[in-house]
């Protein structure tokens, strides 16, 4: 840890856990400057790691690792999360990916809140890597978010008319003692307590660098489409939030293998259909940040599946080839090892 934030600057720190490590890229107008911080960080990270003969992976859950084996980062912060949240907090040995995108206006970064919380599902869909916990097929593809979700103050956003409104709901919360700022607010979708940003925190985290890229494109371009409606003076509906919440449990359940739920049509659409809905929606948005390729890299994940998919295609060969279930849940973690390593 200590090489790594020498050589980083600022751009490495702990994490709860002592085992888990937290990266950030830099401000990035780009997803190609995004790209090359991103691969610099993790490249760093994988030699620092080696030379202690340990090896990163990017993933939202370790197969078989026990959070009871673990021990918590001894830090101010992470001391009083671990007094004040007890043994749920002790169970966090999960990872998740986080995407800011700079929304000038506070007030617009509230209304965009309300109807990017409909495309969280779609994110977490193409996400998920976290098929296994403790050694076990949870048959969730994102099983991260069942961890995650037993804390307080975590899950959809509640809808809310203006950025005051946000700030005097977390005032009650600061002010009766409970949280001491809005960083222990852990909802998927947030404004920022630190930046000008919308953060979206709904997606599990990729062990393929450039599935992150893709992940954080979608977010750019369906934030900037939102703002480009509402310079038009117009908005999305902003649904249920009851109905966003089943869909979502139905991209943690399956992600992209069967399909998602449009209330407009009050069908269960393909992933295939929903991901050529999202490119043909944000095409100008893409354009202008020049991240179409990425944009339709959805495609790619669609067909041959998440990480999720592939972690339990390399425990199924193991098996197939005789191997124990201990020593095919290794050859799932060699494949994310593997895949860590590959764009760097």
């Amino acid at each position: 840890m200590d090489a790594c934030a020498a050589e980083l600057e600022g751009q490495v720190a702990p994490e709860f856990l002592k085992c888990q490590i937290e990266i950030g890229t830099k401000v990035c107008c780009t997803i190609a400057q995004a790209r090359e911080d991103l691969k610099r960080l993790r490249a760093c990270v994988a030699k620092h790691a080696g030379a202690h003969n340990l090896a990163p992976i990017a993933a939202s859950c370790h197969p078989f690792s026990d959070w009871r084996d673990q021990a918590h980062t001894d830090k101010e912060r992470y001391n009083t999360l671990s007094s004040d949240l007890g043994g749920v907090v002790q169970r966090m040995l999960i990872c998740g990916m986080h995407v800011h995108v700079c929304i000038e206006e506070p007030d617009r970064r509230v209304d965009l809140m309300n109807q990017l919380t409909y495309f969280l599902p779609h994110l977490l869909a193409l996400s998920c890597s976290s098929p296994y916990w403790q050694g076990r097929d949870t048959g969730l593809e994102s099983y991260r978010l069942t961890v995650f979700d037993n804390l307080p103050r975590t899950g959809l956003p509640p809808p809310m008319n203006s950025y005051a409104e946000f700030e005097r709901s977390v005032q009650a919360v600061i002010n009766l003692g409970v949280i001491e700022d809005a960083t222990k607010i852990w909802w998927d979708l947030r404004p920022s307590h630190r930046f000008p940003t919308l953060e979206t925190r709904i997606c599990d985290v990729q062990p393929r660098l450039e599935h992150t890229l893709t992940l954080a494109a979608v977010t750019q371009s369906l934030s900037r489409m939102l703002w480009r409606l509402a310079k038009e003076n117009q908005r999305l509906r902003v649904y249920d939030y009851f109905l966003v919440g089943e869909y979502r449990w139905r991209a943690q359940r399956y992600g992209v293998q069967e399909g998602l739920i449009d209330f407009g049509r009050r069908e269960i659409i393909p992933m295939t259909a929903l991901v050529e809905e999202i490119i043909e929606l944000v095409a100008p948005d893409a354009a202008h940040f020049g991240s179409i390729n990425e944009i339709e890299t959805m495609r790619d994940i669609v067909k041959t599946g998440t990480s999720a998919t592939r972690q339990r295609a390399a425990y199924k060969d193991a098996i197939e080839k005789q191997k124990s279930h201990e020593d095919a849940l290794r050859a799932v973690v060699g494949l994310l090892i593997e895949e860590f390593h590959h764009d760097l």
